[in-house]
């Protein structure tokens, strides 16, 4: 391995760190074609001089607290790569944020929840995700609420995807209530199933990651896997069962009570919605608040997720932030008009 070194020479180098990676493959994964990845790390923490020798990464500079930062990112990365992770560029990012934040990158990125379709790894990728998919394996009703592209139902599907295959559970029952968002049901063509496919085909493409789609016509045929509008839970009490309410901030307060108490022995349930995304006529949603209500309920968790979990392209992470910006204002100027 030739010597690598960074960009600053002025950099005070009183505070040093070694990380010894082990093997020249590990090292050529970790700094990257031409470097880029090392260089990468050297942008991102500019007040650290890197240099690369042999198998060791020397970190340099004159805060302790970012050299071990830097020194721990390396250990991180050798352990990712050590597993069998891929870096690229986004995988860096979500590993920079992890860090600053002081959470452990290599025990998010390699903890697998379900092998999917075609070999497919499903995993969390970020923290949160992690919070999340932990939550919903240690309770019987997990809340996951964040903004669009943080993996609420994609892997909430994957949990219960993994608890059928592990014969936790005896059925999958997918469900979201069926608001009109502009367009009425009536306009669309077909009978009752046909009207309300539209509103549950995000819940069905999660499902065909998870499982082929022969896979999928089999449980659906057999019963096994149950997709619904919220409507048709009325009356039920759902035994043995994996039961997804998704985009529950279009539920109704009574709606919600509806739901939670079909609730039978054996089932688990995850709650997702966006609470910035509320479609009901009146605005009244039954997802809004419900924390103070359940607050002390045990074996009930509520995971909130936001822009650092987005996991689609950066200008939808760049968007989500925006607007909790605007939100965090918002507040703020009613806190000091009521204070006025």
């Amino acid at each position: 391995m030739t010597q690598h070194s960074s960009h600053s020479a002025n950099i005070d180098t009183s505070s040093t760190t070694t990380v010894v990676v082990p093997g020249e493959h590990v090292m050529t994964a970790l700094v990257g074609p031409r470097d880029q990845f090392l260089r990468r790390v050297e942008q991102q923490f500019p007040a650290v001089h890197i240099r690369v020798r042999g198998n060791e990464v020397r970190v340099a500079g004159d805060d302790t607290a970012q050299v071990t930062s830097v020194a721990r990112l390396f250990e991180e990365l050798v352990t990712l790569i050590q597993n069998g992770q891929q870096l690229d560029d986004n995988t860096l990012d979500r590993v920079f944020t992890m860090i600053e934040a002081n959470e452990r990158p290599s025990e998010v990125l390699t903890h697998q929840v379900l092998r999917g379709a075609k070999g497919r790894q499903v995993k969390p990728k970020t923290a949160g995700q992690k919070r999340y998919v932990d939550a919903i394996s240690n309770n019987v009703i997990t809340f996951g609420i964040g903004p669009a592209g943080t993996g609420k139902s994609w892997l909430a599907v994957a949990m219960a995807v993994r608890a059928l295959q592990a014969k936790q559970v005896e059925r999958i029952i997918l469900t979201r209530p069926a608001v009109e968002a502009g367009e009425r049901l009536g306009f669309l063509p077909g009978d009752l199933m046909a009207k309300i496919d539209p509103y549950l085909r995000p819940l069905y493409d999660a499902l065909y990651d998870m499982i082929d789609v022969e896979g999928v016509q089999r449980l659906l045929e057999k019963q096994v896997v149950e997709v619904a509008p919220l409507a048709f839970m009325r009356g039920r009490t759902l035994n043995n069962s994996f039961i997804i309410l998704d985009e529950a901030q279009n539920t109704s307060p009574e709606q919600m009570k509806m739901f939670l108490t079909r609730i039978g022995f054996g089932s688990r349930v995850v709650v997702t919605g966006d609470t910035t995304q509320v479609d009901v006529p009146n605005g009244k949603s039954g997802l809004a608040s419900l924390e103070h209500t359940l607050t002390g309920i045990d074996s009930l968790a509520f995971v909130k997720l936001g822009g650092a979990d987005v996991v689609r392209h950066k200008i939808v992470a760049d968007i989500v932030a925006a607007y909790e910006r605007r939100d965090v204002e918002r507040e703020q100027q009613r806190s000091d008009a009521s204070d006025a």
